[in-house]
């Protein structure tokens, strides 16, 4: 790209691709109206094994959360445990005993979606809508209970780390445009309308091989570089997702606005964007099989009022 990146390029982009009113001006799904019935039906029939595979970080203090941006681990604990039934405080019940639990959760703190809720951009976020709409109760449009019944469909995978021959991809690489088009042509599938792309780096492995989180929770990190919108967003895809924590580009490739792939594909192209999926085991299944599409099934939590939420994305080959 010759022109500058910054955010006049952002806004110029985010216009571009504004899809705001498309839908009516009550539009609370962006993209996901691209997902229609008959393309559900289709995905059902791309599993060929039935092979199931979970893509959700475990839930635990052990998570990559280190209280950047506020956001920390979520904190399982017990209201009843077995110590209680040897203390006795069950004994009011006759013969049946019982454990119960609960947790303490950030919602954007493990494999999550994030909602059209969730960025602003000059002060509004997708369709227009101010940030007034956002209280201390939740947001009353653009929440990510509007995905309770939408987030299915077909999956596709692009190992971008494997296409480039890598474990990983190094830190602070940008994917490009042209990075995904090659992919694609490789791994020979296709992105269309309505599709959920999954797009691996390999980030989670190298942490992996580290063996220790490190700064994976906003520090350096591969991503989207600012091109990836001129490829999903004329395609009209229906979410994208990523192993990393933010799915761009770490620093990003503009100095004065952060995170501007959110601000062009969130915020005016309604496409969600989901964030930390662990797609190792995928991946090594689809180069095995030399295959990337799949049934991807992954719907939020349905907390009324929130702007994203933890999920255990299920695909199935």
């Amino acid at each position: 790209m010759t022109q500058e990146i910054n955010i006049e390029l952002v806004r110029e982009m985010a216009l571009k691709y504004r899809n705001w009113g498309r839908w009516g001006a009550d539009d609370q799904l962006g993209s996901l109206n691209f997902v229609t019935d008959e393309m559900r039906a289709h995905a059902m029939t791309l599993p060929r094994r039935g092979k199931v595979f979970s893509l959700a970080l475990p839930l635990d203090v052990n998570g990559p959360m280190v209280g950047a941006h506020g956001r920390v681990n979520p904190y399982h604990f017990m209201i009843w445990d077995g110590g209680d039934f040897e203390a006795g405080a069950q004994d009011f019940i006759s013969a049946m005993r019982y454990t119960d639990d609960a947790v303490f959760l950030v919602l954007q703190s493990s494999t999550q979606w994030d909602s059209l809720a969730h960025i602003f951009f000059d002060g509004q976020m997708y369709n227009g809508h101010g940030p007034e709409k956002v209280s201390s109760r939740g947001a009353s449009v653009n929440s990510m209970t509007n995905v309770r019944d939408k987030a299915v469909g077909r999956g596709v995978l692009l190992d971008i780390a494997r296409y480039k021959e890598l474990p990983w991809l190094p830190t602070s690489y940008a994917i490009t445009k042209e990075d995904l088009e090659g992919c694609a042509q490789k791994q020979g599938v296709e992105v269309g309308e309505g599709d959920f792309v999954l797009l691996r780096t390999g980030q989670m492995a190298e942490r992996r091989a580290a063996g220790s989180w490190g700064d994976y929770a906003g520090g350096p990190a591969p991503g989207m570089g600012i091109t990836c919108a001129d490829y999903f967003c004329p395609r009209n895809v229906a979410a994208v997702a990523t192993d990393t924590w933010g799915t761009e580009v770490l620093p990003n490739e503009t100095p004065d606005v952060f995170q501007p792939l959110h601000c062009i594909m969130l915020v005016n192209a309604g496409i969600i964007l989901g964030e930390m999926w662990d797609m190792e085991e995928l991946a090594e299944d689809c180069a095995a099989e030399g295959t990337y599409d799949f049934l991807l099934v992954a719907p939020p939590l349905t907390i009324t009022g929130s702007v994203g939420s933890p999920v255990n994305p299920q695909i199935m080959r």
